[in-house]
């Protein structure tokens, strides 16, 4: 089978932080019709989230921190998520434990691994893969995150209700929260889809 796409050039743009490079291509239509485009993608590397819970007390864990993105973009609070960060060569099974422990303070045992995502395919190429613990809170350290990397992170946990309530709010508007709520509502967490 022929390949659908035809690089023809490839430029970088920005190497700082990340990596935004300008791809001219062709691509072959669904009519058999080759047409060249142009597009640009923006590379952060693969990362992980995860859905902290505490199945003793019913509450979940999340964090909040300044994000610039969203503030230039008209959200001026910190956001409210979950755990989540760049896989930096890592698998994502240890990319999320070292999240958990630096942004939480969780140690989590079993992680499971629920799902994978593109968060934005049209312009950024990370995929996310999402995941659900249970931590104890009685042995959660400070977290916090790491000053170096320019991370204030504050932990807050609620029930699940109360953090669904905030999507309704506009308190929550980060996709990969949202998605991890409402995977546990319909009942990815024993309890969950009946409201407890």
């Amino acid at each position: 089978m022929d390949e659908p796409v035809r690089i023809r050039d490839v430029t970088v743009l920005s190497d700082d932080h990340y990596v935004l490079r300008r791809t001219i291509f062709d691509l072959k239509r669904r009519d058999g019709r080759w047409q060249t485009m142009s597009r640009e993608t923006y590379d952060r590397g693969d990362g992980a989230a995860i859905l902290l819970h505490d199945p003793g007390r019913g509450l979940v864990l999340l964090t909040r921190q300044f994000r610039y993105p969203a503030y230039v973009n008209g959200h001026p609070a910190p956001m409210i998520e979950v755990v989540a960060g760049l896989l930096d060569d890592r698998s994502p099974q240890e990319a999320i434990r070292r999240e958990a422990e630096e942004e939480a303070g969780c140690s989590i045992g079993a992680a499971t691994h629920l799902f994978d995502a593109y968060m934005s395919p049209g312009a950024v190429t990370e995929r996310l893969s999402f995941f659900v613990a249970a931590y104890d809170s009685a042995r959660r350290g400070a977290g916090g995150g790491l000053a170096g990397e320019g991370e204030d992170i504050e932990i807050l946990e609620m029930s699940l209700d109360a953090a669904l309530a905030m999507i309704g709010t506009g308190e929550i508007v980060d996709a990969k929260t949202i998605m991890l709520l409402q995977w546990a509502k319909l009942g990815g967490l024993p309890g969950a889809a009946d409201g407890g």
